[in-house]
């Protein structure tokens, strides 16, 4: 039989402060960890606005039905990383390396320029970091100790497919990558100069940029890779990417552009074009045809799709298992949409403990409360 804890459910405020000073209202325990009255309200506040960014004609119904469910995510959450503790998982790493990459994405050049970026949106950096740190451990503790027992077998993908060609059925389209060479701007004293000798120093700078990205061309056909070439050389917004310009359907490019890239393969580049920004040359990282494709060409997707088909109910039916294996409480008026009637239920008492205080204490601290 499992060991019964005496927790508090009834004292809403701290044992050391004044009588009649509230400072906050704790309506859950899961284990040692507590949930706060302020921060199941910031959850039912960002599923507001969540649900307004996602379908705002919508939106009101939407967060009535995934209203009920927030506790339960924050009662989730807390299990997770209290398993992830378990597991020695901290998340230090990768938070380091997601804020790096973070900080790239915004060309920042150091990670005190990522920290004012955050502060002068009105958001405490430390609790940002401790969110990031929260989803990364809770990720991982959901990939090790689920998703790293789920298979699919080639006769679901087969299913899967036969069952959803309709929807797989897609136009042509293709991935582009750019090199730009753009030409460079008349010196200051050329701009003084009369219309004949702008119109040559035009030219000329012109021609240094046609010039320039022929010899890009012929070091990418004689080898050198395309991506690097493109981030040391491309004066394209896109050069830190290597290039990468996204998917285009047809229709959506300039028509020369259109036939040039159209009629290549995956792989395959253009000659230099000229274009109002300069020369360009155009990489076709994958050429899509219409119609269904093959499985083997989809099979990442289906594979991926049936993985979260599963990975749904096993993680509810592991959350069950960790609800019952923990000593939860949770307040009257307030409800766990994920309760298991397995759970063990503590015994109630109205003495507060001093780690109450410490805790409360620690989360104002770091900016929860």
């Amino acid at each position: 039989m499992k060991r019964q804890i005496l927790i508090l459910t009834a004292v809403a405020c701290l044992p050391a402060l004044a009588a009649g000073q509230v400072v906050e209202e704790i309506i859950a325990r899961v284990n040692s960890q507590i949930i706060t009255l302020s921060e199941f309200q910031r959850e039912k506040d960002q599923l507001r606005d969540d649900v307004k960014q996602q379908d705002a004609a919508n939106a009101d119904k939407l967060y009535a039905e995934r209203e009920k469910d927030v506790l339960r995510g924050l009662i989730d959450q807390q299990l997770l990383l209290e398993k992830g503790k378990d597991l020695g998982i901290t998340g230090d790493t990768d938070l380091i390396k997601r804020l790096d990459q973070m900080r790239k994405d915004m060309k920042l050049d150091t990670m005190e320029e990522l920290e004012k970026a955050a502060t002068a949106q009105g958001i405490s950096y430390e609790d940002f970091k401790q969110n990031m740190r929260n989803q990364l451990i809770t990720q991982k503790v959901i990939g090790e100790e689920v998703g790293a027992h789920l298979t699919v077998t080639k006769d679901e993908e087969q299913k899967f497919y036969d069952e959803h060609k309709s929807e797989l059925e897609q136009p042509e389209s293709i991935k582009l990558s750019e090199i730009l060479v753009a030409p460079k701007a008349p010196a200051a004293d050329a701009k003084s100069q009369d219309a004949a000798a702008k119109q040559a120093a035009d030219a000329a700078a012109l021609a240094a940029a046609e010039a320039k990205a022929e010899g890009l061309l012929k070091q990418i056909r004689a080898g050198a890779s395309f991506e690097d070439v493109a981030k040391k050389s491309s004066d394209g917004p896109s050069a830190a990417q290597g290039g990468d310009l996204g998917v285009f359907k047809r229709g959506m490019l300039a028509k020369e552009l259109e036939d040039r890239t159209f009629s290549l393969k995956s792989g395959e580049i253009t000659d230099v074009i000229r274009t109002k920004q300069g020369y360009v040359i155009l990489k076709v990282t994958n050429h899509q045809t219409a119609g269904i494709p093959p499985l083997k060409e989809v099979e990442p997707r289906i594979n991926d799709a049936l993985m979260y088909e599963k990975l749904q109910p096993a993680l509810r039916a592991y959350l069950t298992k960790l609800r019952e294996d923990a000593y939860i409480d949770i307040k009257a008026g307030y409800i766990d949409s994920g309760e298991s009637p397995n759970e063990t239920k503590p015994i109630e008492t109205a003495t507060a403990k001093p780690s109450d205080s410490k805790k409360l204490k620690k989360k104002k601290k770091m900016g929860f409360l």
